[in-house]
């Protein structure tokens, strides 16, 4: 199995053929060839923002049915709201145009694996510790809690009536909302 058309599934192939970002800015060279520019603006169409995990299984468009245009997508390591991604969502609504707040995490998260221990390690490996938590959690469902509630308290944010939560369950495809108040 393959991870994409362009490159190759065993890294160590990569020596014959450059390394990956060399054959990704190859794949664009491609794309541009192709491209026609849309003619869009920065708003997002539908008016959403989704803050969602990094995790490279995530296909959010695919799984949200999103074309180009549609939102603006904010990825972090656990989808976890943090200061940047408050940054993020505020520039998004107050300067183009977002009215709704998704957020998803999802199932088998590495998150779940890490503790602040990793900061600590870090700092006895550099000799600094990071700025950033790491925004480690046990239990997924509080963790979407505890980002709605972030979302829904931040006094940046003005629109925040329509802020919802889901866990994506990595092996199914299916979208598990979660309650708030639970």
């Amino acid at each position: 199995m393959t991870t994409s058309a362009h490159l190759p599934a065993d890294p160590s192939s990569r020596a014959a053929g450059g390394s990956v970002t060399d054959r990704l800015v190859e794949a664009n060279l491609d794309y541009a060839a192709r491209f026609t520019d849309p003619g869009m603006d920065a708003r997002p169409v539908l008016q959403v923002a989704v803050v969602a995990c990094m995790d490279a299984r995530l296909d959010l468009h695919a799984a949200l049915g999103l074309e180009l245009g549609d939102c603006h997508t904010i990825r972090n390591a656990g989808g976890v709201v943090t200061d940047d991604t408050i940054r993020s969502l505020t520039i998004s609504q107050r300067a183009l145009g977002t009215r709704s707040v998704i957020l998803i995490h999802h199932t088998g998260c590495g998150l779940e694996s890490l503790t602040e221990d990793f900061r600590h390690e870090l700092e006895d490996e550099v000799g600094q510790r990071p700025a950033w938590a790491v925004e480690a959690f046990r239990d997924v469902d509080q963790d979407v809690r505890q980002s709605m509630q972030r979302v829904r308290t931040n006094p940046f944010l003005p629109h925040k009536d329509d802020v919802r939560g889901f866990v994506f369950d990595v092996h199914t495809g299916l979208l598990r909302e979660i309650d708030p108040a639970s």
